[in-house]
């Protein structure tokens, strides 16, 4: 089968799991060859099966491994791949790595490094953003005088969120209400922004209570065409991480889409952007929204996109990353149905969502219309500590969003994940939630209904079924009901 992108026959995907899986696909649908790293400490994997090529990475740690660029640029030029995609998370947003691969000779399928580092860079992007007339949320930024950012952090008001500036994933931050603990909040960003970014510069901004988080996809090319894919919610989060998205989200009037996307596409082009991104905003009770960040990367949640608009965005980046102009305009983009999406992880939802670990025994992924898993582990797969612990997300389509609730219920109900702990019941009871169904979401709407949330304990006889079933399970106690005493089992079959 031919390539269906011109000058692209392979890429490298430089990722694992879920999103190495989820390009993998689309390169297979465009005839594209795919080759995909591993290490050897992660052992049977979903991403080694589902690419045509296999690569070793050594590293001291799986992590280590995936985030070194120079191996990462050598792998691509061994196994001649014309292009490289980054995924998301380990080194999607890292300029240093776009520009090694492009200097190898090899496309680098997302934004140019130089868009990357101006809209990845957190108190950058929003100066950049302000001085062309957009809204971003009062803030103090540290770098401009340190002497002074916490008097200066106090003046923007309380409560206030206090960030880091590489930051990504709800790490780094801080939510602040009073002055007293402010330079407590400040000093623990820091040094987290240094753990985990190897950038320690922080700075402040005016939270809003009880906000929602709205972020738009845009797309554009190199011949100055930008557009947007309609917005997703992104409101359900735990500690500043998303668990659950959908398209549209159920918060924006007509109006309010509108001005909200063009927004978006006027940052986009502004900054000179490339390939897919999403430009994110916070939004208050009343309407009013801020700029909040841009992700210069394909985004987990991408999938209710799609499903929403009928495009695949993967295909759409290779496509730019090619040098094809986009090929529709504005007006030809339909949203047409309700998407939710879920981020099923190995998580104790009733532990403060304290990680799982474990070995995964048995995985089946819920079938049904309009459903889609994109799943990232296989039977037999260890789950550790290395890396995130999102397993795999159920995306549900309707022609509305209750129909779109309910299939994502049904199909959560029917994911079975067997040898790990992890959030699909909790996940379930979320969608089932009247102020969810209502479309009463807010980025503290876990906190707020935590005591309705948790899982009711078993009644006695649902106790005593689940304690049966575990012993007719278990084979050591089958083979003990099953024995035959002494002295029988010596006797045999002889009969008197």
């Amino acid at each position: 089968m031919a390539s269906a992108v011109a000058g692209i026959e392979k890429v490298l995907i430089a990722n694992r799991g879920e999103i190495a899986v989820r390009v993998a696909r689309t390169l297979r649908d465009l005839g594209i060859a795919s080759a995909v790293v591993t290490h050897a400490d992660e052992g049977t994997n979903a991403s080694i099966q589902a690419a045509d090529e296999v690569v070793e990475i050594e590293g001291e740690s799986p992590v280590a491994a995936y985030l070194d660029v120079e191996q990462m640029v050598d792998v691509a030029q061994r196994v001649g791949a014309d292009a490289v995609h980054p995924g998301y998370g380990f080194l999607s947003e890292n300029g240093v790595f776009a520009d090694a691969v492009e200097a190898a000779g090899v496309r680098f399928i997302g934004p140019s490094a130089a868009a990357m580092r101006l809209m990845g860079d957190k108190i950058g992007s929003r100066e950049f953003v302000a001085e062309r007339g957009f809204r971003v949320a009062p803030s103090a930024t540290e770098e401009e005088d340190p002497a002074s950012f916490l008097a200066r952090a106090e003046a923007v008001g309380f409560p206030l969120v206090v960030k880091a500036s590489a930051g990504g994933g709800g790490k780094g931050m801080h939510i602040v209400r009073e002055a007293k603990a402010l330079e407590s909040a400040i000093a623990l960003a820091r040094s987290e922004a240094e753990r985990y970014f190897g950038d320690g510069r922080v700075y402040a901004e005016r939270y809003l209570d009880e906000p929602r988080h709205i972020e738009v996809q845009v797309l554009a090319d190199a011949h100055g065409h930008c557009v947007h894919l309609f917005e997703r919610e992104c409101s359900i989060q735990r500690r500043f991480q998303k668990l659950v998205e959908e398209s549209p989200s159920p918060s924006l009037d007509a109006a309010l889409r509108e001005r909200i996307c063009e927004e978006a596409v006027g940052i986009a082009s502004a900054a000179g952007y490339r390939n897919a991104g999403t430009v994110e905003f916070i939004m208050d009770r009343h309407g009013e929204f801020f700029f909040l960040e841009m992700n210069t990367r394909l985004q987990v949640e991408h999938p209710v996109t799609e499903l929403v608009t009928g495009i695949d965005l993967v295909a759409e980046q290779l496509r730019v990353a090619a040098g094809e102009p986009l090929r529709f305009s504005q007006e030809e983009i339909q949203r047409r149905g309700w998407a939710v999406e879920c981020r099923i992880c190995a998580e104790d939802a009733a532990a403060d969502f304290l990680p799982a670990l474990g070995t995964l025994h048995r995985v089946r992924a819920p079938e049904g219309p309009g459903v889609r898993f994109d799943g990232g582990v296989v039977d037999g797969q260890a789950v550790t500590a290395d890396f995130d612990p999102m397993l795999a997300k159920l995306i549900a389509y309707g022609g509305d969003r209750d129909e779109a609730v309910a299939r994502a219920r049904q199909a959560l109900r029917d994911t079975v994940l067997l040898g790990v702990t992890h959030n699909a019941s909790f996940l379930e009871r979320v969608l089932a939630h009247p102020a969810f169904a209502e479309g009463h979401t807010h980025t503290g709407f876990l906190t707020q209904h935590a005591d309705q949330l948790r899982e009711e304990a078993p009644s006695g006889d649902e106790r005593a079924l689940i304690l049966a079933a575990a012993a007719l399970a278990d084979r050591d106690f089958l083979d003990r009901a099953a024995a035959v005493p002494e002295p029988y089992a010596s006797i045999g079959a002889w009969r008197n």
